[in-house]
């Protein structure tokens, strides 16, 4: 037999090749964190951030398709792909003058009008600025043709980690054959259920009432599969992701989550960082030291550092810096120093890195839940909104149940409220023990920690939403001129309509209203959540045309 080589693919006229399974970014991650992208306005250099797929750091073209999270694509044996962004190169931008030409911003809503015979060439400036790549080939398009995934279930669980592994186990256990939905494409299989890996569900519609199964999910799998799902059931175990910071360069390459130093770290031999610096003094910066201490050089907190933090820590040579603020990070090309503060009228001083790994607020995915019109409540242990459930899960959308850290559910009982929810599914009576859940009320740490950050002096660029390069700055002026609430302030800026949906700028940015208008972040409200939940091809919905049911009403 002969055995076939390993499957390669190209980028920048340099071949690589890879392992089963191995996405593109996690092959470029072991020659160091790559520069993938610009930023749409200042064509700023950027880096992967998130390495779960949410953010906009990793974008690329495969094979002509344009705006592929290289996190999420497995490269087939002779792809083809470059970067979006950039011209001549990525690496030497000429559009990166605008970065020093504009430094009180780029005001593309009210300008770039007079005088109006000039308006073609405005709008040639601005698509150059702002696109995400050209427009997909011929050949590639029609690459992307396939017929879609259908299925009918009883109880659909998007989500395979800890809960909804637990949830789907306990059904399996009572006779039930629930559909799981991951976005991973390493996802393990649970026996007795079925598994649909590389699976984003984008939308979950209302139905007519009265319908056998009333409830039609959509989604698509990598790369272009359309997926509709009908179910009885629909458990949402989305799971939480780490939040991004407010400072000086927020958007300098080598800033990652949490997630992303794990992810990356997990994608070679050593991760594309050695002396990183973490912030955050909870349980998530307690898991990055544990499993990175090594290239950790030191913890930022913004509040007291914990006894077992301490203790991993200490154990790795790790310096600890208790009640600092994060001021600014600096390097342009890589993050090569952070400046920080202790609270108080601590002196500043800068600390050498080559990463800053934020670990410091765990935020959940609720995006479904809005959707499907579950009542959401404001919870400040972490200063998000989560939905408002019941010892058995259930939601105030009939049919809609909510488990895991999606939940608002901490530690074990991420797992036990799986476990709960599944019992009340199979008409079996659940536990009645209260699970620990995030607090409800109370001070917010965080808001304390930018009103006392907001009031220090600033320079150069605090980037408010990384996906439309909207600015601090810019924010606040809409505040100054009368504009009230993240809807209102999100439409004249732009803040929160890029394509991480405002999952990385709209959490602070309800912080920071909070702070500017004098009322607490449920007053200032929330942002409407458009479907899709992620951004979806259009072949995977042509796919579907016929197949989905027309709306309630229509």
């Amino acid at each position: 037999m002969v055995e076939r080589s390993a499957p390669r693919f190209w980028f920048e006229g340099r071949s690589y090749e890879t392992r089963p399974g191995e996405t593109v970014l996690d092959r470029l991650v072991q020659d160091g964190l790559p520069n993938l992208q610009r930023s749409p306005r200042y064509h700023r250099p950027r880096a992967p951030f998130c390495g779960i797929g949410q953010c906009t750091g990793c974008l690329v073209a495969v094979n002509g398709r344009p705006t592929v999270r290289s996190c999420r694509y497995v490269p087939g044996d002779g792809d083809r792909i470059v970067v979006e962004h950039g011209w001549p190169s990525r690496r030497y931008d000429v559009l990166a003058i605008l970065d020093h030409v504009f430094r009180n911003g780029i005001d593309t809503l009210h300008g770039f009008r007079r005088p109006a015979f000039a308006t073609p060439l405005y709008q040639r400036v601005v698509r150059q600025l702002t696109g995400y790549g050209k427009p997909p080939t011929a050949e590639s398009a029609a690459g992307l043709a396939g017929p879609p995934t259908l299925r009918e279930t009883d109880v659909v669980i998007v989500g395979a980690g800890r809960s909804g592994r637990a949830a789907a186990e306990a059904l399996v256990a009572a006779g039930s054959h629930p559909l799981l939905l991951d976005r991973r494409a390493d996802a393990a299989p649970v026996p007795g259920a079925e598994l649909l890996s590389s699976t984003t569900a984008t939308f979950l519609p209302a139905r007519p009432a009265g319908s056998e199964r009333p409830f039609e999910l959509l989604g698509f799998t990598e790369p272009a599969r359309g997926v509709l799902v009908r179910a009885r059931r629909v458990v949402v175990a989305t799971g939480s992701y780490d939040a991004s910071l407010l400072f000086e360069s927020n958007d300098c390459p080598g800033v990652v989550s949490g997630d992303g130093a794990l992810a990356f770290a997990h994608s070679g031999p050593r991760p594309p960082f050695h002396h990183a610096v973490v912030f955050g003094g909870g349980d998530r910066a307690r898991t990055v030291v544990e499993q990175l201490g090594e290239h950790v050089a030191a913890v930022v907190a913004p509040g007291e550092i914990p006894p077992d933090l301490v203790r991993a820590a200490s154990a790795a040579g790790i310096l600890l810096y208790p009640r600092s603020l994060i001021c600014a990070a600096r390097g342009r090309s890589r993050i090569r120093a952070v400046e920080i503060r202790s609270r108080g009228d601590g002196a500043s001083f800068s600390i050498d890195c080559d990463a800053l790994l934020l670990a410091h607020r765990r935020l959940p995915n609720g995006q479904l839940f809005f959707q499907s019109g579950a009542r959401m409540a404001w919870r400040a242990g972490t200063g998000a909104y989560y939905p408002v459930v019941g010892d058995d899960g259930a939601t105030s959308a009939p049919g809609v149940s909510a488990i895991g850290s999606a939940s608002g559910a901490l530690g074990a009982a991420s797992v036990a409220s799986g476990i709960q929810t599944a019992a009340a599914l199979t008409g079996r009576s659940p536990p009645t023990s209260p699970l620990e859940r995030v607090r409800p009320d109370g001070p917010n740490e965080l808001e304390g920690y930018y009103r006392e950050l907001l009031k220090l002096p600033r320079t150069g660029r605090w980037t408010a939403c990384p996906c439309e390069d909207v600015l601090l700055d810019e924010v606040e002026t809409a505040t100054r001129k009368g504009y009230r609430g993240i809807e209102v302030v999100k439409r004249y800026t732009g803040l929160g309509t890029g394509l991480c949906q405002g999952r990385y700028c709209t959490p602070d940015a309800l912080l920071l209203l909070s702070i500017t208008e004098g009322r607490p972040p449920p007053e200032v409200g929330y942002t409407t959540q458009r479907p899709p939940v992620h951004p979806t091809p259009i072949a995977a919905l042509a796919a579907l045309d016929g197949a989905v049911s027309p709306p309630e009403g229509s």
